[in-house]
């Protein structure tokens, strides 16, 4: 068996070394047009920041790994067209220029995501940057040793994580979003105003509600950024917009959703026999609707790229959808999300009800103890849980993947009241917070 790859970073390696120790007799090839595998794009802010000192790190594979479990590592080459019906593959080499044809038995496409880019006037001036790879890493950190004035545009977790780490390095910071408050997608406006907050609080300039106009340069870069609503210096601007399926090659033979997003059924299998997909280049099935949408994840990629592995010679392991879990820290507020907000549950037409507790996360005579804040949605009618969020100076994130998990078993809100968590002072009360939520709903 003929196993091909395109692409190489969490769903590709996840798929590569698993289908490796699958079928050890299988002749697999990876295409990667860069030059390195594997990095870890959730961790942009920190290397940028200076809190990750090492960026080997943020690599937890690479092309010497792979070969040593058998695996043919064609790094700096590129696939440029793909006939999937002939199973044939046409690659270039970007080190020599050689292009050649390749076949395969089993495709597994990784392609992954890139971001977007607007076409607004000044988008061409140097110093406008994107944060997607180690190389935009690499060239963000040489670039903002030099820089004052920092402007982010896009306020999504990959912009405000950006603003923060600047800031911390002493930078003049601006943050730019067409909507009217960062995060909007993820969290509700309780849990975004503190956040909102602590950025004023550190003189970060929030340019909410504002979308770029134009780009203004001197001597070709980037002097100063352009909204709706004003203008604002910028010697850097980093665009963080948003990220668009890398799927160019395959439109017209594979099912797509209409931003590009590959359809895949349960069992990572595309519309094409043989060929499989994963990672930030495909739709996901969303639990809370049922939908499939557009949800590019670190966490989603690499489970899909396993599961492609499994499924490759036979139907093995059926995908189980997602809910969209993520966490972002923010100064001292620890926030993390599962599932649907309220208003995200209302653009989608669901009748809801919502509960937010808020209570110490531990017994008031101990000698210390923090303030949580947990809210809930839920279907109204079923009282199926639909999402929640959380957020305290201490970490209790790892609620939110408790409460991912009664997403995806659709529990309802009556019985998140009575789940069993165990209670010890030094951690939390003998009311367990989410059942707090489920009791007080309930009432």
């Amino acid at each position: 068996m003929k196993i091909v790859v395109i692409g190489c970073t969490h769903a590709g390696t996840a798929a590569i070394v698993n289908a490796a120790k699958l079928y050890p007799e299988a002749e697999i090839t990876v295409y990667e047009r860069n030059d390195n595998i594997s990095f870890l794009s959730c961790g942009i802010a920190l290397y940028v920041g200076g809190i990750v000192k090492d960026p080997k790190g943020l690599f937890y594979s690479s092309p010497e790994a792979l070969a040593a479990i058998g695996v043919k590592t064609k790094m700096s080459h590129d696939v440029l067209e793909a006939d999937l019906s002939q199973k044939k593959l046409k690659v270039r080499n970007l080190d020599t220029q050689e292009e050649f044809e390749e076949i395969f038995d089993k495709l597994i496409v990784t392609v992954g995501s890139w971001p977007i880019v607007p076409k607004i006037e000044g988008i061409d001036l140097d110093n406008i940057l994107l944060a997607k790879n180690f190389y935009h890493s690499n060239t963000i950190i040489e670039k903002a040793k030099e820089a004052k004035d920092i402007v982010i545009v896009g306020a999504g977790y990959i912009g405000t994580e950006l603003v923060e780490a600047f800031e911390r390095n002493g930078k003049n910071v601006t943050l730019i979003d067409s909507m009217d408050r960062i995060l909007s997608k993820y969290l509700d406006k309780e849990f975004t105003d503190p956040a909102e907050k602590a950025f004023s609080n550190h003189a970060v300039t929030l340019a909410l509600g504002e979308t770029v106009t134009r780009f203004e340069g001197q001597k070709g870069k980037v002097s100063a950024v352009t909204t709706t609503a004003g203008s604002y210096k910028a010697d850097l601007v980093i665009l963080c917009i948003g990220f668009k399926p890398n799927t160019r090659l395959f439109e017209g033979q594979l099912d797509m959703l209409d931003n590009g997003a590959i359809v895949v059924d349960e069992n990572m299998r595309t519309s094409a026999e043989d060929v499989y997909a994963a990672g930030d280049c495909c739709a996901v099935r969303y639990n809370p609707t049922g939908q499939y949408t557009y949800i590019p994840l670190a966490t989603n990629a690499v489970r899909m790229g396993t599961l492609v592995a499994r499924n490759l010679v036979k139907p093995t392991v059926k995908y189980m959808g997602t809910q969209g879990t993520s966490g972002i820290k923010i100064y001292e507020h620890n926030i993390a999300a599962t599932g649907l907000t309220e208003e995200g549950a209302k653009e989608a037409g669901i009748e809801i009800g919502t509960v937010t507790v808020t209570d110490a996360d531990r017994p008031e005579f101990m000698p210390t103890y923090n303030t949580v804040t947990l809210k809930v949605v839920y279907e109204k009618k079923s009282r199926i849980i639909l999402g929640a969020q959380i957020m305290s100076n201490a970490d209790l994130t790892q609620s939110v993947n408790t409460m991912s998990v009664c997403i995806q078993n659709k529990m309802t809100i009556e019985e998140l009241a009575f789940v069993d968590f165990f209670f010890q002072p030094h951690f939390n009360k003998p009311w367990n917070l989410l059942n707090l939520a489920g009791l007080s709903a309930e009432e």
